[in-house]
C-alpha cells in the first residue's frame, strides 16, 4: 500500500490504520493484515476479506477524533459480529491507530527481516474468554528496550515469518513483523517472463531477471523488475547471492543459458527450480545435468515441464501457470506440473 499512502500524502489526506492482530478459528486474512481509511471516507487493504472493513473504518474515524488507539473484539458471540457481517464464523482482534506511525512506515519501507513491538491499550482483550490484560499504550518500543522474554518471542516470531500477539509480565504486546520479500529470479528474458515478472511483482516478490542479451533485459521491457542483471549466470552469480528462500524460473530455451542457471540454482538449494521446455527437451536436459555433475536427488527437485496445469498457451498464462507453482512451493501445497510441456 505504499504507493497509495505516498498519493494520500501528496494530497494532503489524513488517514488512520487498522491491523489484524489475532485470529480464534478460520479467517481469510493472516495476523498483520493491515487497512487504511482516509479522512474523506477511501479505503486500502484489509483485515477480513471484507466482512467487518466497514466497521473499522468508523472505528478509524473515532479514533482520528479521539486521538486514542483501541482493540476490537469481532466474533460470532459478539451481538456486533452480527451487525457486521462476519461469515466466517470466526473471531478476530484488531487494533484501531488514529494514523501510521513512523516506525511502521520505516519497517514497511525497508529492506525487510525488521519487527516493530507494540504494547497494547489498557483493556484490550485477552485470549479468548480469558481476562483482560493490562497493559501500558506506548507505542512502538525498541526491540533492544525490551524484556529479555520478549525479544525471545520476537526472535521467534520473525523466524517464523508471523505476526503475533504476545504476553510478558502480564502486559499484552504485538509483535508486528516485517519479513524479507520472497525473490524470484527469471533467467531468460524471453516473451512468458514479462508478464511472470509483473505477476510476482503484484504478489509481493523481489524480482531480479537475467539475460546475456542487454536488448532483451531492458527496463522498457521489465518496468517491474527490481533488478536486471545482463550476463551469463557465471558472470552473475556472485552478484545474485541465490539462497533458500530464492524460486527461479529458467525460460530462456538455451541451453548455454539454462544448464548453468539450473546447476547454480540446485546447488544453493533454491526452494524452487522450475526449467520451460517439453518432456524430451526436460529428458535430454536431465541427461546433460547428470553428465555436469547433479545426482539424483538433485535432478529430482528441478520442476520441468514448467508451471501447474492450468491448459493455457498464451504467454501471460504460462506465466500464470508458472507463478501458480512458484506460490503453492511456497506454501507446501505441492502441484502438478503442465501437461503438454511449456
Amino acid at each position: 500500500m505504499l504507493p497509495t499512502i505516498d498519493a494520500w500524502r501528496a494530497e494532503g489526506v489524513g488517514f488512520g490504520r487498522a491491523v489484524l492482530l489475532r485470529a480464534f478459528g478460520s479467517a481469510p486474512r493472516p495476523a498483520g493484515a493491515a487497512l487504511l481509511a482516509t479522512d474523506d471516507g477511501r479505503l486500502a487493504g484489509s483485515v477480513s476479506g471484507g466482512c467487518v472493513e466497514g466497521a473499522c473504518f468508523e472505528e478509524i474515524c473515532q479514533a482520528r477524533r479521539s486521538g486514542r488507539a483501541k482493540v476490537v473484539r469481532y466474533g460470532i458471540s459478539d451481538e456486533q459480529a452480527w451487525d457486521v457481517g462476519l461469515a466466517c464464523g470466526s473471531t478476530i482482534d484488531v487494533l484501531i491507530e488514529p494514523e501510521l506511525r513512523p516506525e511502521l512506515e520505516a519497517a514497511a519501507r525497508g529492506p525487510g527481516g525488521q519487527i516493530v513491538v507494540t504494547p497494547l491499550p489498557s483493556g484490550s482483550p485477552g485470549p479468548l474468554d480469558g481476562p483482560h490484560a493490562p497493559a501500558s499504550a506506548v507505542p512502538g518500543a525498541p526491540l533492544t528496550d525490551l524484556a529479555q522474554p520478549l525479544r525471545l518471542l520476537a526472535a521467534e516470531a520473525l523466524a517464523a515469518g508471523r505476526s503475533v500477539v504476545a504476553e510478558s509480565a502480564g502486559e499484552q504486546y504485538f509483535i508486528e513483523i516485517f519479513p524479507v520479500p520472497p525473490r524470484l529470479v527469471v533467467f531468460g528474458a524471453v516473451q512468458e517472463a514479462m508478464p511472470l515478472v509483473t505477476f510476482a511483482h503484484e504478489l509481493g516478490y523481489r524480482v531480479a531477471v537475467v539475460d546475456a542479451r542487454a536488448a532483451f533485459a531492458s527496463a522498457e521491457r521489465f518496468p517491474a523488475a527490481d533488478e536486471l542483471l545482463v550476463g551469463w549466470p557465471e558472470e552473475v552469480a556472485g552478484r545474485l547471492r541465490l539462497g533458500s528462500d530464492d524460486s527461479v524460473a529458467v525460460l530462456s530455451h538455451d541451453p548455454k543459458l539454462d544448464e548453468p542457471a539450473i546447476v547454480a540454482a540446485i546447488r544453493a538449494g533454491c526452494r524452487y527450480v522450475g526449467a520451460i521446455g517439453s518432456r524430451r527437451t526436460q529428458a535430454q536436459r536431465r541427461e546433460r545435468l547428470a553428465a555436469a555433475g547433479l545426482n539424483e536427488d538433485e535432478l529430482a527437485s528441478l520442476r520441468g515441464p514448467i508451471g501447474l496445469a492450468l491448459g493455457g498457451r498464451e504467454p501471460a498464462e504460462v506465466a500464470l501457470a508458472i507463478m501458480a507453482e512458484v506460490v503453492a512451493v511456497r506454501h507446501g501445497a505441492g502441484g502438478g506440473p503442465m501437461s503438454g510441456g511449456r
